[in-house]
């Protein structure tokens, strides 16, 4: 017998009817990978196929917010001795909290629920968001410095890369990290690529090349 999770990607055509504008076809932007990245690139299929892509991501954001309020959710999602049935009463509790889920997202928990697979929640919320990102055209863009940078200067960073090939021509999604034992300077992090220019990984070099020489 077809899992859920077979049944839910193989008749999403059929929920499709009546949405005009809807692809035959979709495919998601990046590829994930991992039982978290399967997860959410069906996910994304079906919610692209009903035009429900924001209303799943709503969905998901109020539990991935639920989870991160209470510990005691997070660790009754993942606990083994937890029977599916209480665990999906548990999420379904959770995505109510801001109204009724969309019938897409209510359908993928129970997929999940049949295979065992709830203790996936929160890797899958996180790599839907990541599809998400990518199908607007965004790129996260973490700058790390000693202390907290001024609106000014994080402004001539991002100003900086978006007029290099490490954007390319994509929305950046600006965050200030403040990590003190950096010493000083910044270190960039944009999308999977790194520039680090802290003054700590300078010193770090030095030392190497001292303890070399030696």
């Amino acid at each position: 017998m077809a899992s859920r999770f077979t049944r839910l990607t193989t008749s999403v055509p059929k929920f499709a009817r009546g949405y005009a504008a809807a692809p035959a076809s979709v495919k998601a932007p990046i590829t994930l990978f991992g039982l978290d990245g399967r997860y959410a690139t069906a996910l994304y299929t079906a919610a692209a196929r009903q035009n429900a892509l924001e209303a799943v991501e709503k969905d998901l954001k109020t539990l991935s917010q639920a989870v991160e309020k209470d510990a005691a959710l997070k660790s009754f999602l993942e606990n083994p001795t937890v029977n599916r049935g209480t665990k999906m009463e548990g999420i379904l509790s959770a995505l109510k909290v801001n109204g009724k889920p969309n019938q897409i997202t209510q359908n993928f928990f129970e997929t999940l629920a049949e295979n065992g697979r709830l203790n996936q929640t929160t890797k899958v919320s996180e790599a839907f968001a990541e599809l998400m990102s990518a199908h607007r055209n965004e790129l996260p863009l973490v700058v790390t410095s000693a202390k907290a940078l001024d609106k000014s200067a994080l402004n001539k960073i991002v100003d900086s890369l978006q007029k290099s090939n490490l954007a390319e021509g994509k929305k950046l999604l600006v965050s200030n990290k403040v990590k003190p034992d950096i010493l000083g300077g910044i270190m960039v992090e944009i999308g999977d690529k790194s520039i680090d220019l802290t003054v700590s990984a300078k010193l770090a070099k030095l030392n190497k090349l001292i303890t070399d020489s030696v």
